[in-house]
Parts: C-alpha cells; sequence; structure tokens
C-alpha cells in the first residue's frame, strides 16, 4: 500500500498541487469486483479545497488516472453500516449514493476517520456521520503498514498537527542540499557519515558565532555612550520649545480676540446688506408709478392710446400682487398697506373694466343690428369682423381679468354669450328664410311680400316653422305613385318616372336647372356658415384666451381652478345654437321639394364636414356638420328605399305590351345624376352601395313584371330591359356594377335566343318532322344510306313532303312571323331588326340541318329544296324593308 501512496502521489496528486492525505482500496457493493482506490486530498494553495477522487488503474495496468471526483463541502452524509461489528462496507452520500466494500475494515476505518478530520478542520458545514463509533472519531488510528518518515502523518495516520506542520521544501532549498549532497559522494549510500559530517560542521559554525558575538562587546559599550549624550542634547531641545511654547500661548490670546472682534463687523456688515436688498426687493417690486395708479382709477378706455395705458398698468399692478413675498414680509405694516391699496386698485380697475366691456357688448350689438336690413333680400350673412376687431383690442385686459376676478370675467362671458346668442339667431333665421325663398322658387313679387310682411303673417314662415327639425318626418306625397302603371311604348316618354316623383311636384317640373339651383343655394348657405363660424370661434379663443390651460392663480385671486379647452365648443353651442335646427329645417325643404336633392345635400355636406374635421375634427362647426350630415344621410337612404318600394307596386297593362318599364329608365336617369353629383365626391362609396341596392331591385322587378305579363311574352320583357340595362351599365362605365352588367348582358341574350327559337318555331313543321323520323331510324341502328329503302323514309315521300314547301309559301309565312314579332316588341329599344337577324340565322341553320340529312341518307337521289338559301335571304330582306 505504502509503494502505491507513493506513486499515486507523485503521478496524480503532486502535478495538480494536491497531498494525498487519505487512501482505500474498495469496489462497488453488489457488483463484479473492479477494484479501485479513494483517495481523500487536500490543495497545497490557499484556501484549501477538499477533495475525495476515485483512482483506478488503466485497461493496460500500467499507469493510474482519475476517474471520478467530487467537493467533501458536496458529501452530506457518511455511513459506516455497523458501529459495533467489523464491517468493510459503507456509504458515500454526494449527488447521489455511492455504496463501497473497503478491502479491509482497517483500512475504511482510517479513511472515515481522515475524512472526519478534515471535515471539521475545514468545512463549515459539518457532514453526519452514521453507525461510527465515537471512539473511531476521537483517536487517531493506527496505520498498519509502514511509510517513510515525513508521510506516515500525513498519509493514513499522524495526528491533527502532522497534517498543520508539514511543509514542503522550497526550490531554493531542495538546490542547497543537492549541492552539499554532491560534495560528499558518500551522502547517498552512507548516510549516518553524511549526518555526522554535518553535525560537526554545525558545531564549528556555533562557536564562531560566541566568539564573533564576545568580541563585539566593546562597540556596544561606544554605542552605549552615545545614547547618553544624545539623551542629554534632547532634553535640553524640550525645555527650549516649552519656553517657545509658553510665548505663543500669549500671541494666541491676543489674535483670538481680534478675530472675535472681525466676526461681529462681518456679521454686522452682512446683516446690513440683507436688511437693503429686502428693503430693495420690496420697493422694486411692490410699488407703482402715478401714472400707473392714474391709469388704472382714472383711465380712458375708449381710446387706442388709454386702453395702452391701462394694460401696462394692469400687467404691472398684476405683477406686484404675484410677487412671492419672502418670509416675515407678510408682518410688516408697509407691506399690508401696500397690498391693501394694490387690492383697491384692481377691484376698482375691475370693475370699471367690467361695466365698459358691458356697455360695449350693446351698443356694438345696436350697431350690428342697424346693418341688417340691407342684407335681408340677399343671401349673405353679416359680418363681424368689425366688432371683432374692436373687442380683441380688450383682448390682453380680458386675459387680467381671468387671473384676478374670475366671477366678473365669467360674467362678462355669459353677458357676451346671452347677447350674441339673440344676435345671432335673428340672423341666421332671416338667413335661413331667405335661402328657403330661394329654394323653393318663390317670384320676386313674393319675395317682396315676404320681406314687407311681419314674420309672425309670413305663410313661408308657417310652412318652413313646421319644417324645423323634423326632415325625419317628411315622406312627400307619393300616392300617385302607388298606381303607377304601364303604358304603350308610344306613350313611355310621357310617363311619371318612379324615380324622379319622390315629392309634391311632379317630374315635368323638374329639370337639370332647377337642382342646379338648388345645388348653388345649399353650397352658398353652407359657405357663409363656415367662415363665419370659424370667425366666431377665433375670435373667442383670443378675446376669452381660452387656447391653453391657466397657470395655478395667484394667492389673492378668488379662483384657482382651470379653464377647460372645451370651454370654445361650450361657448360655440350656445351662440350658434340654432344653426342645426335651421340646417336641419332647409334640409327638410330641400327633400320636400325633390328627393333628389339628398344627394347635392350628400355630397356638400360630405366635403364641408371633411373640410371642417382637418382644420379641428372637435371644432363646433366640424360636430354640428357632423350631426346635420347624419340626417342627410337619412333622408339620401330614405330616397333609395322609396325607389325600390315603387319599383316593387308598379302595375301593368293588361291591354298594352310592356315595353321598356318606367323603373329602368328611372334608374338610367338616376344613375346619369348621380355619376354628375358624385365625381370627386368625398362619399363615393354610400353612391356605390346605393347603386347595389337599386340594380338588384330592378332586377328582381323586372323578373316580377316578365312574369306577370300577359300581352307581352316573358322573354320579350327580360330581352328588351336587360339589353337597356347593359347599354346604360355600358355607357355610364360604373365600376361597382361590372358584375351587374355583365349579368344583364347573360340575361339578355339568353331571352334573345329563347325568344327567337320559341317564335320561330318550326316553319316547315312537315319537313322536320319527317327528318325527325329519319334521325329516329338512324338512332335505331339502320345505316344512313338504307334509310331511303324504309317504306315511310323513301326518296318518294320526301319529294311529297318538299312540294308542299314552295318559296312562295315560305315568304308568306315569315312576313306573318315578322308582323307578330313587330306587335311584341317596342320601338323606343329598336330590337326588331336584332331579333329578325336572329331568325334568319336560325332559319339557316335548320335548313343546313334538312340539306345535310338529304345528302347523307339520300346520295345521289338529285333531291332538293324548292328554295335556296339565296332565296331565304333575300326574303328576310324584302320582309325587312316592306315594313
Amino acid at each position: 500500500m505504502t509503494a502505491i501512496k507513493h506513486a499515486l502521489q507523485r503521478d496524480i496528486f503532486t502535478p495538480n498541487d494536491e497531498r494525498l492525505l487519505g487512501i482505500v482500496n474498495v469496489c462497488k457493493a453488489g457488483k463484479k469486483k473492479k477494484n479501485c482506490f479513494l483517495c481523500a486530498t487536500v490543495t497545497t494553495e490557499r484556501p484549501v479545497q477538499v477533495k475525495v477522487v476515485k483512482v483506478k488503474k488503466s485497461d493496460k495496468g500500467d499507469f493510474y488516472k482519475r476517474q471520478l471526483t467530487w467537493e467533501l463541502r458536496d458529501l452530506t452524509e457518511v455511513d459506516a453500516k455497523d458501529a459495533s461489528k467489523e464491517n468493510p462496507e459503507f456509504d458515500l452520500h454526494f449527488e447521489k449514493v455511492y455504496r463501497w466494500v473497503a478491502s479491509s475494515t482497517a483500512e475504511k476505518n482510517s479513511f472515515i476517520s481522515c475524512i472526519w478530520k478534515l471535515n471539521q478542520r475545514y468545512l463549515r458545514k459539518k457532514v453526519e456521520f452514521v453507525n461510527v463509533s465515537s471512539q473511531l472519531l476521537e483517536e487517531l488510528p493506527k496505520a498498519e503498514e509502514s511509510v517513510p518518515s515525513g508521510e506516515s502523518q500525513s498519509v493514513a495516520g499522524g495526528d491533527e498537527d502532522a497534517l498543520d506542520d508539514y511543509q514542503e521544501l522550497s526550490t531554493r532549498e531542495e538546490q542547497d542540499i543537492e549541492s552539499m549532497m554532491e560534495m560528499c559522494e558518500y551522502a547517498v549510500s552512507n548516510a549516518e557519515a553524511f549526518a555526522e559530517k554535518l553535525f560537526k560542521e554545525l558545531q564549528v559554525l556555533d562557536g564562531a558565532n560566541i566568539q564573533s558575538i564576545m568580541a563585539s562587546e566593546k562597540q556596544v559599550n561606544i554605542l552605549m555612550q552615545l545614547l547618553d549624550e544624545a539623551l542629554t542634547e534632547v532634553d535640553t531641545i524640550e525645555g527650549k520649545l516649552s519656553s517657545y511654547e509658553e510665548m505663543l500661548q500669549s500671541v494666541k490670546e491676543q489674535m483670538d480676540q481680534i478675530s472675535q472682534s472681525n466676526r461681529l463687523i462681518q456679521i454686522s456688515n452682512t446683516n446690513n446688506g440683507k436688511l437693503l436688498n429686502e428693503i430693495q426687493f420690496i420697493v422694486n417690486y411692490m410699488d407703482l408709478s402715478k401714472g400707473q395708479i392714474r391709469a388704472l382709477q382714472e383711465g380712458d378706455l375708449t381710446s387706442p392710446k388709454g386702453i395702452e395705458a391701462c394694460i401696462n398698468a394692469s400687467e404691472a399692478l398684476l405683477q406686484c400682487m404675484n410677487v412671492a413675498l419672502r418670509p416675515g414680509h407678510e408682518k410688516l405694516m408697509a407691506v399690508k398697506q401696500q397690498q391693501q391699496l394694490f387690492v383697491d386698485l384692481r377691484d376698482t380697475f375691475a370693475r370699471r373694466l367690467t361695466n365698459h366691456l358691458n356697455n360695449l357688448f350693446v351698443h356694438q350689438g345696436y350697431d350690428q343690428s342697424s346693418t341688417l336690413s340691407q342684407h335681408q333680400t340677399e343671401l349673405v350673412l353679416p359680418k363681424h369682423s368689425p366688432l371683432h376687431r374692436d373687442l380683441l383690442r380688450y383682448a390682453k385686459l380680458m386675459d387680467w381679468l381671468k387671473n384676478t376676478h374670475r366671477e366678473k370675467y365669467d360674467g362678462l362671458s355669459r353677458t357676451y354669450v346671452d347677447y350674441m346668442s339673440r344676435l345671432y339667431e335673428r340672423e341666421i333665421k332671416d338667413f335661413f328664410e331667405i335661402a328657403k325663398i330661394k329654394m323653393a322658387g318663390t317670384s320676386k313679387e313674393a319675395k317682396g311680400k315676404f320681406a314687407t310682411l311681419p314674420r309672425k303673417e309670413s305663410a313661408l314662415k308657417q310652412e318652413t316653422e313646421s319644417l324645423h327639425g323634423s326632415s325625419g318626418k317628411l315622406t312627400g306625397s307619393t300616392s300617385s305613385l302607388n298606381k303607377l302603371t304601364v303604358q304603350g311604348s308610344n306613350s313611355r316618354r310621357s310617363q311619371s318616372s318612379s324615380l324622379l316623383d319622390m315629392g309634391n311636384m311632379s317630374a315635368s317640373d323638374l329639370d337639370v336647372a332647377d337642382r342646379t339651383k338648388f345645388d348653388k343655394i345649399f353650397e352658398q348657405v353652407l359657405s357663409e356658415l363656415e367662415p363665419l363660424c370659424l370667425a366666431e370661434q377665433d375670435f373667442l379663443s383670443k378675446f376669452f384666451k381660452l387656447q391653453q390651460h391657466m397657470t395655478v392663480a395667484p394667492p389673492l385671486a378668488q379662483v384657482t381652478s382651470p379653464i377647460r379647452k372645451d370651454m370654445v365648443r361650450h361657448m360655440m353651442n350656445k351662440i350658434f345654437q340654432s344653426i342645426e335646427t335651421e340646417l336641419n329645417s332647409l334640409i327638410a325643404l330641400g327633400d320636400k321639394i325633390d328627393s333628389f336633392h339628398s344627394l347635392y345635400m350628400l355630397v356638400k355636406m360630405s366635403h364641408h364636414v371633411w373640410t371642417a374635421e382637418n382644420v379641428d375634427p372637435a371644432s363646433f362647426l366640424s360636430t354640428t356638420l357632423g350631426n346635420v350630415l347624419v340626417t342627410v344621410k337619412r333622408n339620401f337612404d330614405k330616397c333609395i328605399s322609396g325607389q325600390i318600394r315603387q319599383m316593387e307596386e308598379v302595375k301593368i297593362s293588361k291591354k298594352s305590351k310592356v315595353g321598356i318599364l318606367s323603373f329602368v329608365t328611372g334608374f338610367e336617369e338616376f344613375a346619369e345624376l348621380a355619376e354628375t353629383i358624385f365625381r370627386n365626391a368625398e362619399r363615393r362609396g354610400d353612391l356605390d352601395k346605393a347603386y347595389v341596392k337599386l340594380i338588384r331591385a330592378v332586377f328582381m322587378n323586372v323578373e316580377k313584371v316578365a312574369s306577370e305579363s300577359q300581352k307581352t311574352p316573358r322573354d320579350v320583357v327580360m330581352m328588351e330591359n336587360f339589353h337597356h340595362i347593359f347599354s346604360t351599365l355600358s355607357r355610364l362605365k360604373i365600376s361597382c356594377l361590372d358584375a351587374e352588367r355583365r349579368e344583364a348582358k347573360h340575361k339578355y341574350t339568353d331571352h334573345l335566343q329563347s325568344y327567337v327559337i320559341n317564335s320561330l318555331g318550326q316553319p316547315l313543321e312537315k319537313l322536320n318532322h319527317f327528318f325527325e323520323g329519319v334521325e329516329a331510324r338512324v338512332a335505331q341502328g339502320i345505316r344512313e344510306e338504307e334509310v331511303s329503302y324504309q317504306l315511310a323514309f323513301n326518296k318518294q315521300e320526301l319529294r311529297k313532303v318538299i312540294k308542299e314547301y314552295p318559296g312562295k309559301e315560305v315568304k308568306k309565312g315569315l312576313d306573318n312571323l315578322y308582323k307578330k314579332v313587330d306587335k311584341h316588341l317596342c320601338e323606343e329599344e329598336s330590337l326588331l331588326q336584332v331579333v329578325w337577324h336572329s331568325m334568319q340565322d336560325e332559319f339557316i341553320r335548320q335548313y343546313k340541318h334538312f340539306e345535310d340529312l338529304i345528302g347523307r341518307c339520300y346520295p345521289g337521289s338529285g333531291i332538293t329544296m324548292e328554295f335556296t338559301i339565296q332565296d331565304m335571304l333575300e326574303y328576310f330582306s324584302s320582309i325587312a324593308q316592306s315594313h
């Protein structure tokens, strides 16, 4: 075991700066016996690290190698299995439990004792030892085998001090020992002789040291004498220093007195300077000039010069009142008197300013009202820019009043709003009454009467008052629309279009000029209202200083709450509270005159709302126009719903042909008008949605009328109306109706082909029956060239059938067919020639089919029809030209 320890220390642990302190030969419990060594080691460098290393021989068995390493601090428990009996088994609990069997109980005990001592010395966290006798942990185990001197205590045995006293030789010491041993050749072979020589040399060196010490006694005596002399000199110097210290003490007392005197002088100067600063502060920041006091007490508030002086004086007063007094200033009598003066000046000037502005509001209002008469017949709102210009001179004074006398400021705001709301109400009401007169299209004489009659006697006012706020209740007179019938093709243009007959006025009274006139009037109304509202809003913001929140009010102010940003909108709502009502009334009148006016109003109102939102989305103008836009959109939707409802109520005449339905032409006129109105409009999406609703209703009701028609064939009604719809959509190029345009074309084509086939039928009926029999025989399996041998279908029978259809009879039948088709079709759509040409193509197709059957089933017979294709073309052409 000793040789193994030396080998392990040399080969494994010394290169890693570790010392081997304990070792045990073990194998794993319960498995095939494979011996290895568990080694307890410590590092030579501090801080000391204690490890348990598993070492085993290599596969070839010529050297040892590390296999596993555990830190001792990770060991939680050592289980010796049995404390009373000898048992070589023991367990080490790391992150998992390792079970070992030692080669002997003595080795196990020695290793466990080494672990215990290392744990006690180096670890704060103590390992738990289970089933280990207390005697084993208290006494040092005796090593079974002797080890070289200097290692026995540090490997498996030795006391605790051996672990501490052991120290390796340094490099210098190793070199000295090696050089000494080289001087004696027998140092290795005869250790005793080498040790004896070293001992003798040590004795010689000790004797030389003693002699050297004895020889230096004389020098020591001389040194002691010099030290005594130095001490004497030190005493002399200390006496002189004491006398100097007494002299400096008197100087120090005099200097302290001078310093105290200077400090008192400095304090006095500092206090005088501070007092002077306080006095200057009070004089500079709490004093008004005589001119400023006079301006506040009796300054002229009418002239620009006087207003400027009052503004300067009021700002100076506000600065004096807002000055931040220093601690103690408020106790000074002069300060109190000055503050009282400021309060009196503030109240006096606030009272003068409030009375002056109240009077100014009243006088300006009377002057403004006197100018209204000149605009009674013109669709123009009076301008308030002169009033605003005059009042804006007092904007800074209003700001001063807001910060000093909030209750007077609020009172002026209420007075202005109350007065202006009445003024604007009169102006706006007169303005809208003129707009309604122009919109209704009354004569100049009627306008003159209206201008001269009192308002309460005005018939127009009595009518329009019933319309205020009731735009959603106007439905118009539609009783006549419920009785619409489809007249003959010659009178279709004289019908009342279902899409143009929504209001009280007939469609014949409405033309493009009337609608253009309405559009201009409505646009002028909006164009007049918009700058009026914007100018007033701008004035309110500037005059009442409502652009931003007010800062915290000064201590003397009576109101400290901040101004809300929505105050402008609140004042505008009160001043222009009649605008929304008047606009709704005007919209209701326009919708009552002609429901198509809702298209113009929707476009114009949307544009003005969009413009107002770009300026300020939360402004009064934007909000009000947005509310009115909802009403306009509702009227527009009601107009579209009315058109659809009238389509469903259309009745057709049982005695006359249908032709182009009125709501089909009505949709065409609606689309033409709408495309003109909504060109580049912001609300194009609303029109597209309305288009889809209308066209689907048109499609559905065309099919309904076609199914109910008794005189005109269903295919004709469908063909003509869907051809008209397809032509309209192709001409207008409405992108959102591309699918409906394709559907209309498909329906037109299908019903054209169906009508041609059903009307043409079988013009050569017997010949057609004959060849149907021929085809039936071929279908039964008879070869085509053998059909002529069938008795019923021989050549003789074929010639008989052909002779029954000479060219003259064929032309006569076609002429009757043309007259029949002419009775079915209407003149407006001009589809007669199209239908006739399609019938010609169908007839030629049947003719070629017969010729093909004759050529295949009767080859070489020489049998031909009584007329040729060229004859047929001449028949169709001459019939069409003759009519």
